[in-house]
């Protein structure tokens, strides 16, 4: 059998569902209960992934942000991203983690003795032998790849904005203020991007395209398609 599990559709339910009994594991034992601010280290730790910071040299197809190494179950982190925002680092992780969680074929890991390397980033999937590394990279054209990313993004939304846990964030705010928005994002240790894509794919704010403006709901997104369509 393979170290990665051929390709299948996942439901956003059952993403979701993935995620929420890891932290519910989590909550259930001793000195990894999730907090937030979140920490993604904290999952990997949990799940006996290994996380280190190392350079990543780019190659032909461009920059590297991380990669995983299945045998080693290890998840590599460019330094280089470093410099970017804390929100992003624990999404980069988190992806990881999902790719981690849906896309390695766990069972097979520990009895690899060639180790394979997966390299895990924005981009699309490809790979030319067995021993070379799986590249992802920004702009693959295939559909199964764009699924692929999709399916570990998801995954690290769920996991470090659930559901239960935006629904005490949200308790005395108005969603459709900007600083409301901002002081939840705070609390959660993640990007306004991030937040807002999870808000928004929950079906309680609307941001249309090209606008600031927030609008509370499904509803007000329908009628503004209906003005604007």
């Amino acid at each position: 059998m393979s170290i990665l599990k051929p390709y299948r559709f996942y439901a956003k339910e059952s993403i979701e569902r993935r995620a929420d009994q890891i932290l519910q594991r989590m909550a259930a034992t001793p000195n990894f209960a999730p907090q937030w601010p979140f920490e993604s280290s904290l999952v990997a730790d949990f799940l006996d992934l290994g996380v280190v910071w190392d350079y990543i040299p780019a190659d032909e197809q461009g920059a590297i942000a991380a990669r995983i190494i299945p045998a080693s179950r290890q998840i590599e982190i460019n330094e280089e991203i470093l410099e970017k925002p804390q929100g992003f680092i624990e999404s980069t992780i988190a992806h990881e983690i999902g790719h981690w969680v849906l896309h390695i074929n766990q069972d097979e890991v520990d009895g690899v003795a060639r180790q394979l390397e997966l390299n895990l980033g924005n981009y699309g999937w490809s790979s030319s032998t067995a021993q070379e590394p799986f590249v992802c990279r920004s702009g693959a054209v295939s559909s199964q790849i764009a699924s692929i990313e999709w399916q570990a993004q998801y995954f690290a939304s769920c996991l470090l904005m659930p559901r239960h846990i935006l629904e005490e964030k949200r308790s005395g705010r108005d969603l459709s203020k900007w600083s409301h928005l901002y002081s939840i994002r705070d609390e959660l240790g993640v990007s306004i991007s991030n937040l807002t894509n999870r808000l928004q794919d929950l079906g309680w704010i609307t941001i249309p395209k090209g606008q600031r403006q927030i609008y509370l709901g499904e509803a007000d997104l329908n009628k503004q398609q209906r003005l604007f369509g």
